[in-house]
């Protein structure tokens, strides 16, 4: 069930048009966290991502911001978007007590995913 659940939030994340991406990371994870896994320095540069028509993230941010929405919505859709928000800011042993946003913005993508799926299977 995790593949064919991971298989459709991957198809969701690639057919959101990155405002739209950017808006849903912003309201789970705030802006702060969204910079920080996309690369970015300035913590303002995401609301400018989500504004329809405005700036576009690089490839290189927008690949770490789907990989996120995935991450999020794996665990979300199986335990509640609070108990996603947790595991994604919390420290985690995977990844040496780094946060996961902190692996992504690392492009540790196939790391972060399987921890994903790892969390919501246990």
């Amino acid at each position: 069930m995790a593949v064919a659940n991971g298989t459709a939030i991957h198809a969701r994340a690639v057919r959101l048009d990155p405002p739209e991406l950017v808006r849903e990371l912003l309201d789970h994870l705030g802006p702060t966290v969204v910079a920080a896994l996309a690369g970015v320095r300035d913590r303002k540069q995401p609301y400018k991502w989500a504004i329809d028509g405005g700036a576009t993230p690089r490839n290189e941010s927008l690949s770490r911001l789907q990989v996120a929405y995935r991450a999020w919505w794996t665990i979300a859709d199986v335990d509640g978007e609070q108990i996603a928000r947790s595991w994604f800011i919390g420290a985690n042993p995977r990844f040496g007590e780094q946060p996961p946003y902190m692996a992504i913005r690392e492009d540790r993508f196939t790391d972060v995913l399987a921890a994903a799926e790892e969390f919501v299977d246990h």
